[in-house]
């Protein structure tokens, strides 16, 4: 489904080339379900960033079912984000003047969607993730699990084929950030998607179906 083909990644500080991705070929099945390990600061969030045409390789190639994402116009590539692509972030980035239910109707909204079709979709994917009660809550009226769960519906709101999540459970407390973990797990069972987590967190790590280390600017499976 996913396949990476020599890809790198280069930035410029200061003068000083700095090569954060070096060459990654890595190939990643639909219903998959991987982790991606490594230290702080090798690249981790922009590998995840590329896959999900956040930005741009400097040179290679991410192909997403036979197609390079990167031969698109940025039309494209922002309609491939909203209709294929779910994100989870550390940091949940819900907007905190609207309710969950607004929140989670936005990818839809934003892709066309009638605004009663999207909020019924929203209440529907708000109660998958047992939020049912919690339509009208604000985020700041929500715990930070509940807020991830939030962040969770909004990404799985368009039926994504693949979610990324960077970090999900990175500021959640051991027992809130298991459930996180076991939800993320059920639902892309459920519906067959391609989960990649960028994670510190070995156990979340180990939940799933295949792990990779990326260090030294190259990947390879653990």
């Amino acid at each position: 489904m996913i396949e990476i083909a020599q890809l790198t990644k280069t930035f410029t500080k200061d003068g000083t080339r700095i090569e954060v991705l070096r060459g990654i070929d890595c190939a990643i099945s639909r219903g998959e379900s991987v982790a991606i390990l490594g230290a702080s600061g090798t690249g981790k969030t922009t590998l995840l960033q590329i896959l999900g045409a956040l930005d741009h390789p400097t040179s290679g190639g991410v192909f997403f079912d036979g197609a390079d994402i990167f031969a698109w116009d940025e039309a494209r590539r922002a309609e491939f984000r909203n209709k294929k692509i779910g994100f989870v972030f550390q940091f949940h980035h819900l907007l905190p003047e609207f309710t969950a239910l607004e929140n989670v109707a936005m990818p839809a909204l934003v892709g066309g969607v009638a605004k009663r079709d999207a909020y019924q979709r929203a209440e529907i994917v708000l109660t998958e993730v047992g939020l049912g009660d919690r339509l009208t809550h604000k985020p700041g009226e929500l715990s930070g699990g509940e807020q991830q769960r939030v962040a969770i519906a909004r990404a799985i709101m368009m039926n994504p084929d693949v979610i990324l999540a960077d970090e999900p459970t990175g500021n959640l407390d051991s027992g809130t950030g298991g459930k996180i973990q076991d939800l993320l797990l059920a639902l892309g069972k459920a519906q067959n998607t391609t989960l990649i987590v960028v994670t510190h967190n070995r156990l979340l790590a180990d939940g799933m179906s295949r792990i990779l280390n990326l260090a030294d600017g190259r990947i390879c499976d653990v």
